[in-house]
């Protein structure tokens, strides 16, 4: 009686310790609109966070949320609605400081140019915009485009008027910054886009490119980084690093076959303003790159900490991203 007893003791411990251990049955990914995210389209398509999941033991259903800006992933990331979050690096280094370290980057998914375009033709530089004009970024003072300005700003104007364009700034996805700057809604003249909606903008009469994000950063930085939670990440280890996989499995997929990507992305966000040459000629450029390694996050971290954006200064890569993404090399 008493070793029957202890066998069933024994079993409900296992029973207890397997289900403390059960990994995340399903994934939450969200990202937003352009060329840039075609890697997470690749992996859509092909299951690859399934496949990689279920080699580790653990079957996976992967859901798929597109969003406007990083404001709605940065609360799915906090309430633990969203896993993973393709995001700007400004918004992972917001998230790493306001979450004292529980939001970091998993790894970098495209390194590419952001374009500042104007229909003003009196603003050829930074320095010439005025209270006339409005600026379309994805979502002010935290995304991208908002801390790149912050930065043009800075250089142009001193440090201490780095906010001195923050006003002229508007939220819009980049699909209605087009359509805005397109039929002039709301006064928007300016759009600082990412591809393919600066190929489209740039043809409209009198647009002109006034800076570019690697101009500002003086040199290639890393527009999209995937980020998730500590909690997340130690409570599915499998999960994590399946992801990891399947991200460096998509990239490459992408890289090997461009013009198969550039027919997956047409397919997927329905754009009928660009052709498959258009899509290929963006993501073959020399300045456009699928890669899991970060460029310049962790100097725009530093300009965030300087301003007063964040409140922590990192003192290394290692402090924004997990091991896996910072063991990849970059800065």
């Amino acid at each position: 009686m008493l070793k029957s007893g202890l066998i069933g003791a024994l079993a409900l411990s296992v029973l207890a310790v397997g289900a403390a251990r059960a990994e995340v049955g399903e994934v939450v990914i969200a990202q937003q609109y352009g060329v840039s995210f075609i890697p997470l389209m690749v992996m859509e398509r092909d299951q690859i966070l399934e496949k990689h999941a279920k080699a580790a033991g653990v079957t996976v259903t992967v859901n798929w949320a597109k969003v406007a800006g990083p404001s709605v992933m940065n609360d799915g990331l906090l309430s633990n609605t969203i896993h993973f979050a393709a995001q700007g690096a400004p918004s992972l280094i917001t998230l790493w400081d306001k979450t004292r370290g529980k939001i970091k980057g998993v790894a970098a998914m495209t390194t590419y140019p952001l374009y500042l375009v104007t229909r003003n033709p009196k603003v050829q530089s930074i320095k010439d915009f005025g209270p006339d004009d409005k600026i379309a970024v994805p979502s002010v003072k935290i995304s991208t485009q908002a801390i790149m300005l912050q930065m043009a700003a800075a250089e142009a104007f001193g440090q201490e008027n780095y906010t001195k364009l923050d006003d002229l700034t508007i939220s819009l996805s980049h699909p209605d910054a087009a359509m805005a700057l397109t039929n002039n809604t709301a006064g928007v003249n300016a759009h600082f886009a990412t591809s393919p909606f600066y190929e489209q903008i740039i043809k409209l009469p009198g647009a002109h490119l006034v800076t570019t994000s690697y101009k500002i950063l003086g040199g290639p930085g890393t527009a999209i980084v995937m980020t998730a939670s500590a909690q997340f990440r130690e409570a599915n280890p499998k999960v994590f690093k399946a992801f990891i996989d399947a991200l460096g499995e998509a990239i490459d997929v992408t890289n090997k076959d461009k013009r198969a990507a550039a027919q997956l992305y047409l397919k997927v966000a329905n754009d009928r303003k660009n052709t498959v040459d258009d899509i290929v000629a963006m993501i073959s450029d020399k300045d456009y790159a699928y890669t899991l390694q970060p460029q310049k996050v962790f100097k725009t971290a530093l300009f965030m900490a300087k301003i007063g954006s964040i409140k922590q200064t990192p003192k290394a890569l290692s402090d924004l991203f997990f091991p896996e993404g910072a063991n990849l090399g970059g800065d």
